[in-house]
């Protein structure tokens, strides 16, 4: 095992929580015996492409600093390489962190557990998903969610999260469901009426809504909840046990399990991890054991 590893680091995340955790971060890693390189990016893209030269160059981990967004990109650099990912949770939601046992913006804690098992397993083997040639740890979304997160990006007033809570008013509006095809494995293509369809890697978006209430990192399947058609006034009633993941027993709530998913629907846009893919149709697979993550 090499003692040189990378933080991967964004520094806006959190409102600055993600610079200021790369600083104490860095010293547990070096207090451990590692020998850290920071690696920083003028946007995701140059961000991406200088953690994919880490890994390449033989890091001996790639260590992700901010939200869910940092984490996501740094899956699309190590997925499948064997280089291990750690992950100091610092950001809005921190779903991954969530779903994998973590801990939550504290750097101190998660380097340390980091540093423990670089030097004694290595990592444990997780699923992530795969939507074309994009990785992702968490949920990919369509439909409502979907819909909100286009409306709040194209925003420019408010700012933070109670842009997006506007943008789902404003959804909820025009609510109504959506003629999706849906396959599953290799079964029947079927048309379903939905107001949405999420796909789960992890149990949670947006900040802990457990809307794949039972997904494991583990398992090699993706759990997908299918939300029927439902009234305004039942969508806000249900909307608060997400947060539990209660919702899942109500009669509007179909679940399935699955390696393989594909969804169409037309004018919808598919996000994982909170980030666009592009518009349906989307095919997603698991990629079982993808991710060596290190401390989870």
């Amino acid at each position: 095992m090499t003692s040189d590893i990378t933080l991967f680091v964004n520094p806006t995340a959190g409102r600055g929580r993600g610079a200021r955790a790369a600083q104490p971060a860095a010293r547990v890693l070096r207090d451990a015996g590692f020998r850290v390189r920071t690696v920083l990016g003028a946007d995701a893209g140059d961000a991406l492409s200088r953690a994919r030269a880490a890994v390449a160059g033989g890091t001996g981990a790639l260590v992700a600093v901010g939200g869910d967004g940092m984490t996501s990109l740094a899956l699309q650099a190590v997925a499948g390489t064997g280089t291990p990912l750690g992950v100091v949770a610092v950001g809005t939601g921190n779903d991954f962190a969530q779903a994998t046992g973590l801990p939550v913006r504290d750097p101190g804690a998660a380097a340390r557990l980091i540093a423990a098992s670089l030097k004694s397993d290595g990592g444990r083997p997780v699923d992530v998903g795969l939507a074309g040639e994009t990785y992702f740890g968490t949920v990919l979304a369509s439909g409502f969610d979907s819909r909100v997160n286009d409306r709040g990006n194209r925003m420019r007033w408010p700012t933070g999260r109670f842009r997006y809570d506007l943008a789902m008013v404003a959804e909820l509006a025009g609510l109504r469901t959506f003629p999706y095809r849906l396959r599953l494995d290799d079964g029947p293509e079927r048309e379903v009426e939905a107001t949405l369809i999420a796909v789960g890697n992890g149990a949670s978006y947006g900040g802990g809504m457990r809307i794949c209430g039972g997904a494991r990192l583990d398992d090699g399947l993706f759990d997908i909840t299918v939300v029927g058609p439902c009234t305004r006034g039942t969508l806000l009633r249900v909307f608060p046990r997400i947060y539990r993941g209660t919702h899942l027993g109500h009669p509007a709530v179909t679940t399935y399990r699955a390696a393989r998913v594909s969804l169409a629907a037309p004018g919808l846009t598919g996000y994982a991890d909170g980030e666009p893919l592009g518009p349906l149709p989307l095919t997603a697979v698991t990629a079982p054991g993808a991710v060596r993550l290190l401390g989870g």
